[in-house]
């Protein structure tokens, strides 16, 4: 294998840093950046905004105009060779007139998969794909196994003291990380397609589940409650709060008249779904509605049945643990519950660890 040039890595970089800045906005859409190169410098730049407008590619060569023609592009995703809401990129890229395409990676989207670059070479460009392949690929986590699974990407994200306890007493609300880690949160939800507890959070806490960041320029997530018997107060912050919409998902055997005064309720939607085996709700079948809905990624915040049930059926993806360094005591709740393990060898494992400093508090976060 032919290692790639360093100025190809280089501009390659500078296309992932495009992006990124797509991150949280694309759904049910990847993130891809695009950089166009002649003569060494970067003339122009782009990255896919929002699904529905137009992609990387097309905002890159709009900027570049006439200096395309001759020029390299690179995209961190093979250009799309189908008519969807938007017209196919590699004919735009050979309608520019640029003579060589550097892609990160090939498009597992079946309406794609190989075809773009295909159409590329048959009308004359040369074209090379793998180029920061990783970094490509971790980028689009969500939107990869999206479009091969049609389920979201989940992320269970807790804060927790040494102890593994996620409040001091049950019931009872109180911060355990600290403000570093919190910030981090907000971000991490404005990144994320939505957002989901279970109606004990709800009822403890009484979250607002929005994203507060600097400058005010942080999106909202879905908001996605799982409440089997729909217990939820009509007063509620996820209820009243209009700046997102709220999915609310009970069981079949939930009060109408509860269904019918939510489904009332501006931006709140009541979904029901079957039971599993432990009277709880299919979480399985949660998360293929929400697939369904075009959301790519959920971030699960708890509580300790929920964390403990996404485990317990396999369906976390990635884990984000904050730990402070603190003791919680015996009358806290726990990160987990309705959770065993046996032993050792059959407990689940991360891998891909990565450790950071929050502060005062350490984030501890690994795949499934």
């Amino acid at each position: 294998m032919i290692s790639p040039d360093p100025d190809d890595i280089r501009f390659m970089h500078i296309a992932l840093r495009e992006a990124r800045k797509g991150v949280g906005r694309t759904s049910p859409n990847p993130c891809v950046g695009a950089v166009i190169v002649k003569d060494g410098v970067v003339i122009s730049r782009g990255y896919h905004k929002k699904a529905g407008t137009p992609h990387a590619e097309v905002h890159a060569i709009r900027r570049a105009g006439r200096d395309a023609e001759g020029a390299t592009i690179y995209v961190t995703l093979e250009p799309c060779s189908h008519t969807g809401k938007t017209p196919p990129c590699c004919h735009a890229v050979v309608k520019a007139g640029i003579k060589r395409v550097v892609v990160g990676m090939e498009d597992p989207n079946p309406l794609v998969s190989g075809s773009g670059n295909r159409y590329l070479r048959e009308h004359g460009l040369d074209v090379q794909c793998g180029v920061l392949e990783e970094e490509c690929y971790e980028l689009n986590r969500p939107f990869l196994k999206h479009i091969a699974t049609g389920l979201p990407f989940v992320v269970m994200k807790a804060g927790i003291s040494l102890d593994g306890k996620l409040s001091y007493q049950k019931g009872c609300p109180g911060r355990i990380t600290g403000r570093c880690s919190s910030k981090r949160v907000h971000r991490l939800r404005d990144s994320l397609d939505a957002i989901l507890v279970g109606i004990g959070t709800v009822v403890a806490d009484n979250p607002s589940l929005t994203t507060r960041v600097p400058g005010k320029k942080g999106r909202d997530p879905v908001r996605v409650i799982l409440d089997s018997s729909l217990k939820i107060p009509l007063q509620s912050k996820v209820i009243q709060q209009e700046s997102s919409s709220t999915l609310v998902f009970c069981s079949n055997v939930a009060s109408e008249g509860k269904k019918e005064r939510l489904r009332n309720q501006t931006n709140v939607r009541v979904i029901e779904v079957d039971s599993d085996e432990s009277r709880g709700l299919d979480l399985e079948t949660v998360l293929q509605k929400l697939g369904g809905l075009g959301l790519c990624s959920v971030l699960v915040e708890g509580g300790a049945g929920v964390h403990g049930s996404f485990l317990r059926k396999n369906l976390v993806d990635r884990v984000m643990l904050f730990q402070a360094p603190i003791f919680a005591g015996s009358a806290g709740t726990p990160l987990l519950e309705g959770f065993r393990v046996e032993d050792r060898d059959s407990a689940p494992r991360l891998k891909k660890m990565h450790y950071r400093r929050c502060g005062q508090d350490i984030l501890i976060q690994g795949d499934l």
